[in-house]
């Protein structure tokens, strides 16, 4: 389980090699008790094992609740609702990709130039969301929770300070807005599913609007 976030960070230092940037849980911030995380893991348990079986559209809390042979209160007690499921299911998936920007090796490590790393960013999120677009289109029924999911909070932080880092032109936060606005998991399916654009010239796209910000790969 990745660790939870803190209270969104100040500017980051612009000369500091390394991120001090941890990874960032999904959606559920608090630490659980030892029976309410091996609970909370049997649920997510079954919850994968539909998943798989029948899809982010088919999963119910019912479902879940019988796959794990508990009561349907139970789910909910540890969720709230649906989307509290779904989002949950989507934190060991990101905490693979935030263990490779934020500790990993180059290019998207911390022993890599800004650039490099910023380069290698997006097109790193778009193959992992590509991975799992059923389940974050399911999980996106309020589109202002996208900005507050400390997981989104983390990779906002991650792209400013690399920014900074490279020297781009421009507003850093603004900037780190409009980048990861252009690899959102609804528009890349958009593009890329109903346009029919391969993959590699969305993630062209990344590299062309850092090249326009004054950061060359």
């Amino acid at each position: 389980m990745t660790a939870p976030l803190s209270p969104p960070p100040g500017p980051p230092d612009p000369g500091g090699a390394r991120t001090s940037l941890t990874l960032a849980a999904t959606g559920e911030p608090e630490p659980l008790r030892a029976d309410a995380a091996r609970n909370r893991a049997l649920l997510l348990d079954a919850a994968s094992r539909l998943l798989a079986h029948c899809g982010a559209a088919n999963l119910t809390m019912e479902s879940v609740a019988a796959a794990a042979g508990v009561g349907k209160g139970t789910v909910f007690r540890r969720f709230k609702d649906r989307t509290g499921l779904l989002i949950a299911l989507l934190d060991h998936r990101e905490s693979l990709l935030q263990a490779a920007f934020l500790s990993g090796p180059p290019p998207m490590g911390p022993d890599a130039p800004a650039a490099g790393r910023l380069h290698a960013f997006g097109p790193a999120v778009m193959r992992h969301e590509r991975d799992h677009h059923e389940l974050i289109l399911a999980s996106r029924t309020d589109p202002l929770r996208t900005f507050t999911v400390p997981a989104q909070r983390l990779r906002l932080s991650h792209v400013a300070l690399l920014l900074r880092q490279a020297d781009a032109a421009g507003e850093p936060d603004l900037l780190a807005h409009t980048l990861l606005g252009s690899i959102d998991t609804p528009l890349v399916h958009h593009l890329a599913c109903e346009r029919g654009m391969a993959l590699d010239r969305l993630e062209q796209g990344w590299h062309d609007l850092l090249n326009r910000y004054g950061v060359a790969g």
